[in-house]
């Protein structure tokens, strides 16, 4: 494995353990900018969101669901087993499965499958996709 490519696997994982600190602080801009103009986002059986406008418009829409579902807006998302395969310099897939925790305990668990890009010296979401594989009985976000 070259110099390079190391160098990209860690900040493909700085990417995605950022969108995880990101999004439970509500840092939700900041968010936004860890994917490209043109991205996709698709969470659930919702309809896919593309471009960071419609990104932005989703998660401001969960933020709000979450503050009014619980007592206290709490969320941490734990992500593990990263798996990255960068498949040339700019392009690249990762996998990892993630664990919500609001302040009742574990709300939902499943799996992300990325598309990534190199931008600028960042790696920067292209396609994200979130599916859970289950939900706690209380989630605020069972479908």
């Amino acid at each position: 494995m070259e110099t390079w490519e190391l160098v990209a696997r860690e900040l493909i994982r700085e990417t995605i353990v950022r969108y995880a600190h990101l999004a439970d602080r509500g840092r939700i801009d900041e968010l936004v900018a860890l994917f490209t103009e043109d991205a996709t986002l698709e969470a659930g059986e919702r309809p896919p969101a593309r471009g960071r406008a419609a990104i932005r418009d989703f998660l401001v829409g969960t933020a709000e669901r979450l503050a009014t579902a619980t007592a206290r807006p709490l969320l941490r998302h734990h992500v593990s087993n990263v798996l990255v395969a960068v498949e040339e310099r700019e392009a690249a897939s990762a996998e990892s499965y993630f664990l919500a925790v609001t302040e009742r305990g574990p709300d939902h668990w499943g799996r992300y499958r990325d598309r990534l890009v190199a931008r600028d010296g960042r790696w920067l979401f292209h396609h994200r996709r979130a599916r859970a594989d289950g939900y706690a009985a209380a989630s605020a976000f069972r479908p």
